[in-house]
């Protein structure tokens, strides 16, 4: 059978044994994958994976399973088992599955990656670091190409084909000079080409300078409230918890501190955050939810204004709010108007924070944790790396203190973020 067929027999074989309604994923991948460790070209290898996840519904019951194998006997068992889970799962009248949508193939990128592309950006990138960047130890780095092809089906007729083929790059890196080294560094990228040079990507080669100049860190002479620049690098760390906030957990438990805030002011009105895995310019969305909709692209906040949750189907179900055909992720943060140099000249005392390290947040949004890679700030000028250097604050006070968003920004690929500098937060 092939992919589309195996999914479709299963769903069947769901249904025969005595669900109700059911709904399945299954995907073909394939990886084909260079390395650099330790400053050497190690390793090529190409990896091939298919998985199946079906959900099924019997008298409000709900159970899932997934597998790796997708032959008919893996699958035979793989439904007994699920069928098997739905019989001793709790009723929930909010279990449900997507209805009917036109059916669509969607396609993104190409299937087939360059070999000699890959090999050829990769070594440059590695002569690069060693010619330029003398103390810098290349631990790692990967560059991979991915491809899937998904067909996403239930038994309300839904029927989705999926073909993505994407690069991505992530390297992880320390400075050595002598007996002193920096903390490490990395970064990442996607991108459905490979037209640009590796180094000129994500900031990496402004990371790698930095990383050269954190082998001599410095402490603050004493605890004070200032202001904070975090960088595109650090900043999913603050915005995760605006989307964790207004998603199906803390809206159905009823922790979340904008369950009732649709409509209101959240942020500073230099605010505008959207979630669109659908923009040309985000290589690494997607076009359909995990509750089998077709996805859409959305603002969260516009100008400062909370506009909308990020309920499932089963959280609009469990709540009585508004199902969105949106997840979340894939996240633009409008630029601002002024440049990331003048942003740092109107700070009279704080820090650059480029890699935090801490818990996750109170639903509240109390944080705390470690800066690290950072600068110290004082007088409009960038002084010193930081030794690491504790950073706490309150995350919805951070919103509404926005002092300035910069006019420029870092296409990640997953997402597209600006530098954002913030008052009022403690350093010690």
């Amino acid at each position: 059978m092939d992919l589309k067929e195996s999914l479709s027999y299963a769903l069947d074989k769901t249904i025969k044994l005595g669900a109700d309604k059911a709904e399945g994923l299954i995907n073909e991948s394939a990886k084909k994958e260079l390395n650099i460790e330790a400053g050497k070209m190690s390793l090529f290898r190409t990896t091939f994976q298919n998985s199946l996840s079906i959900e099924a519904i019997k008298d409000t019951k709900q159970g899932s399973i997934s597998i790796n194998k997708v032959d008919k006997d893996s699958i035979d068992k793989s439904i007994d088992i699920l069928i098997s889970n739905v019989n001793s799962s709790e009723p929930d009248e909010a279990n449900d599955i997507s209805e009917k949508q036109d059916s669509e193939i969607f396609n993104k990128g190409l299937l087939k990656p360059d070999l000699n592309l890959m090999y050829d950006k990769l070594d440059e990138f590695n002569s690069y670091v060693k010619d330029k960047h003398k103390k810098i130890i290349l631990e790692a780095a990967i560059l991979d190409h991915t491809s899937n092809i998904s067909h996403i089906m239930n038994t309300n007729g839904v029927d989705f084909q999926i073909n993505r083929g994407i690069y991505n790059f992530s390297p992880m890196f320390t400075a050595k000079d002598g007996e002193k080294t920096s903390s490490f560094n990395y970064t990442y990228f996607s991108s459905l080409e490979l037209n640009e040079k590796i180094k000129d990507k994500s900031y990496l080669s402004e990371l790698l300078d930095q990383s050269e100049e954190q082998v001599n860190t410095f402490p603050i002479k004493e605890k004070f409230v200032g202001s904070v620049i975090v960088t595109p690098h650090c900043l999913p760390d603050f915005l995760s918890f605006i989307e964790n906030s207004i998603s199906d957990g803390a809206l159905i438990s009823r922790t979340s501190i904008y369950k009732d805030k649709i409509g209101s002011k959240v942020a500073s009105k230099k605010l505008t955050l959207s979630s669109s895995p659908l923009d040309k310019n985000i290589a690494s969305g997607y076009f359909v939810t995990s509750d089998g909709y077709k996805a859409q692209n959305i603002d969260i906040i516009k100008d400062g204004i909370l506009q909308t949750h990020l309920l499932s189907l089963y959280g609009s179900n469990k709540t009585g709010g508004k199902r969105i055909s949106n997840i979340g992720g894939a996240n633009i943060v409008s630029k601002g108007s002024k440049s990331f140099e003048n942003m740092i000249k109107n700070i009279d005392k704080g820090i650059l924070l480029c890699r935090f390290s801490g818990g996750y947040p109170s639903d509240a949004g109390d944080f705390s944790g470690v800066a690290k890679n950072s600068y110290y700030i004082e007088n409009g000028q960038i002084k010193h790396p930081l030794i690491e250097t504790m950073v706490s604050g309150n995350i919805s006070d951070m919103l509404l203190n926005i002092a300035d968003i910069s006019n420029e920004n870092i296409n990640f690929g997953d997402r597209i973020l600006p530098w954002i500098s913030f008052n009022g937060i403690t350093i010690s």
